[in-house]
């Protein structure tokens, strides 16, 4: 996004392919609070914030900011240098993950920070540090003590039991411990510690080419393979300010509601397990199971994987003539399947009250996707900020009030028809043409990409070094913010209702832990 004549170029392109061109704005660390609460006034959203150091001895926070009226996004730049950063924590309480994650990592501290202790490393992990900060060089920092804060529920009440449940958990879990404070089946407290698997991903770009590093966004998580890859491209599309052809963009789209449809199909079947509906389970994983063999019939790939590339797609896909009559049979058996589970009263009793999420909260804590739009709160980036072909095709966003799992359940069964709706309209329209073109980002260049992946609202922003392969890629995972807001929905309730409002949140651990 460094070049001068961006604004005419992008004038002149479809509105359906248009790359992304973010304003920046810089700012002193000083003036961050008032602007942070200036945003919150006027009904915008703070997004992210992550840092990188674009030379040796410098380093830069950029804040990712979206802005209700008119909808759009903005990057606030903060040089910190030595100093300590005013935390933004208080007035944007989801931003205090990123700040910690920003600690941990860079080792450069927030002041007045609400939960100033690490985040990302455990004990015992080593890291290296920028030089010119407190603490950092070129050898490996040990780290050592506790991160988690032992809450006081309950007093010196010696009836108060803590269960450690994890990190190594039956069947195929990922790994994570959940501490539960309780007093007979009631939750006095609970408090999840993951990235016990923090796998480096970012760190692992760098140095890439730029058209390779979308082998890696499929890798992160695996069940949004190409919401990761298509967050990733855009960014770097957005750098290079290459036009995607239309083909491509419409099939994008395709790409992207097929993973939601399957994605979609196995919460369901998880959620009807947990609810002991073992029936209900198997036939969601076989609806979840055909959808996969049909990716794979369409791609060559069940997780739709190596599709995706910068400035469109690697190869051709022909779907019409057959996918519309498999789709059809998809959409007549999920209509079956999800009124099934809407007439079973011991489905709805588990489900009905259970981890209400109230708007608010979803809101300050950074809930996103249908987690989000259960409690009410109406956002989706195909909607609001639309990329690929979004823009072109009819979109409906279920939105709910109640924000228990319930709401959670309705959100998803609703969008699964609004995918089917959207793959049918895509295969009638679907035009003609190429669907690649050049896509080479200039050296020092950056560009920031989003998905609405089937969990939430996914980032990628992209930085280009001087040698052209990739100096910082950093991702903003929709997982990473609704286990933070999951918590809130488990305080004062019960054991036996624990395991159901984990499905209905439809959470990934490798997405959060990256």
């Amino acid at each position: 996004m460094n070049d001068e004549a961006a604004p005419d170029r992008l004038a002149a392109m479809p509105r359906a392919v248009r790359p992304f061109a973010v304003p920046e704005r810089r700012m002193k660390a000083a003036d961050l609070p008032e602007a942070a609460q200036g945003l919150l006034d006027r009904g915008g959203r703070m997004q992210m914030v992550y840092a990188w150091c674009p030379k040796p001895e410098k380093i830069e926070l950029r804040y990712l900011v979206g802005h209700e009226k008119p909808k759009s996004f903005e990057v606030w730049i903060c040089e910190p240098g030595r100093q300590k950063v005013p935390s933004l924590a208080e007035i944007w309480p989801l931003i205090g993950w990123y700040e910690r994650e920003v600690t941990d990592l860079f080792g450069l501290e927030f002041a007045g920070h609400p939960e100033p202790r690490r985040l990302v490393l455990h004990e015992g992990a080593a890291v290296i540090r920028p030089p010119f900060l407190p603490g950092g060089g070129e050898e490996p920092v040990t780290v050592s003590g506790e991160r988690r804060v032992v809450p006081a529920v309950g007093g010196d009440r010696e009836d108060v039991q803590l269960l450690p449940f994890g990190p190594v958990r039956a069947d195929v879990m990922e790994s994570a411990e959940f501490l539960f404070f309780y007093l007979g089946e009631h939750i006095l407290h609970y408090h999840p510690q993951l990235f016990f698997k923090h796998r480096g991903m970012e760190k692992r770009f760098e140095g890439l080419a730029p058209g390779k590093g979308v082998i890696m966004a499929e890798r992160v998580s695996g069940v949004g393979s190409v919401a990761h890859a298509l967050a990733y491209c855009q960014a770097v599309e957005a750098a290079a300010g290459c036009t995607v052809p239309k083909r491509a963009a419409w099939l994008r789209v395709l790409l992207a509601e097929m993973e939601r449809l399957y994605n979609h199909l196995h919460y369901l079947g998880h959620l009807a397990d947990t609810t002991t509906l073992k029936v209900g389970n198997a036939e969601g994983k076989l609806l979840e199971e055909r959808v996969k063999q049909i990716n794979a019939e369409l791609t060559g790939s069940r997780f739709l994987r190596s599709v995706l590339k910068p400035g469109g797609l690697r190869r051709d896909l022909f779907p019409k003539g057959w996918l519309a009559e498999k789709i059809e049979d998809v959409r007549a058996e999920a209509v079956r399947y999800t009124q099934l589970l809407e007439d079973t009263d011991s489905f709805l009793d588990r489900i009905i009250t259970t981890g209400a999420l109230n708007a608010k909260v979803a809101f300050d804590q950074g809930a996103t996707g249908p987690i989000d739009r259960a409690s009410g709160v109406d956002r989706d980036l195909r909607r609001d900020y639309p990329y690929a072909a979004y823009a072109d095709l009819p979109l409906t966003v279920p939105v709910e009030k109640a924000g228990d799992a319930y709401a959670r359940f309705r959100v998803r069964a609703a969008e699964i028809d609004a995918s089917l709706v959207l793959i049918q309209r895509v295969l009638l329209l679907l035009p003609e043409g190429e669907v690649e073109t050049e896509c080479a980002p200039d050296s020092g260049s950056h560009g920031l990409g989003w998905a609405e992946s089937p969990r939430g609202t996914l980032f990628y922003a992209v930085h280009v070094g001087a040698d052209g392969g990739l100096a910082r890629v950093k991702i903003k995972s929709p997982s990473f913010s609704n286990w933070r807001v999951f918590p809130y929905t488990v305080q004062d309730s019960n054991m036996m209702d624990y395991a159901i409002n984990e499905a209905s949140f439809g959470l990934t651990i490798a997405g959060c832990d990256r």
